[in-house]
């Protein structure tokens, strides 16, 4: 607890989690947000590949109309539309990776989050936040204020 003696109780860390469970579950967790970054770039790629493909559309339009057929034809032909990894679009991609690996990854990392602290999630970070708190200053509260109750939320 600190000084002030605020605490987070969604934050608690439950009787019997020791120190060494406790980072573990926090380095569970990291690497869960890793794949959550990771699932952003490629959901970037997904968005860059297929703007691509519609900009080589343009290219294909740009290209008849000044006279070059052939050129436009073997754009239109090789690249438009076509797979970017062997029988693989990227929206394809993107679904192997939610279904194989990240879908599977999340619930186990629940799973064990549940099993080991009660469901609690980021004790780790909670557990710093109250380390590196400053006692009684109004933007290091232990938790959120309620928006109901803040005067400034209501529309001042």
């Amino acid at each position: 607890m600190h000084i002030d003696g605020e605490m987070d109780p969604e934050h608690q860390v439950p009787e019997g989690v020791d120190e060494k469970t406790l980072r573990a579950l926090g380095a569970l967790s990291k690497a869960l947000e890793t794949t959550e970054r990771a699932r952003g770039h490629l959901y970037g790629f997904h968005q860059l590949t297929g703007t691509a493909d519609f900009e080589l559309g343009d290219a294909v339009r740009l290209l008849r109309e000044a006279g070059h057929e052939a050129q436009a034809v073997r754009v239109e032909r090789e690249i438009v539309g076509r797979n970017v990894i062997p029988d693989h679009w990227t929206f394809q991609i993107v679904e192997a990776y939610n279904s194989t690996y990240h879908q599977p990854f999340a619930a186990m990392e629940r799973d064990i989050v549940d099993e080991l602290a009660g469901g609690r999630e980021h004790l780790l970070e909670a557990r710093l936040k109250e380390i590196r708190r400053t006692p009684d200053h109004p933007d290091h509260t232990a938790t959120p204020r309620d928006p109901r109750s803040d005067a400034r939320a209501v529309g001042d």
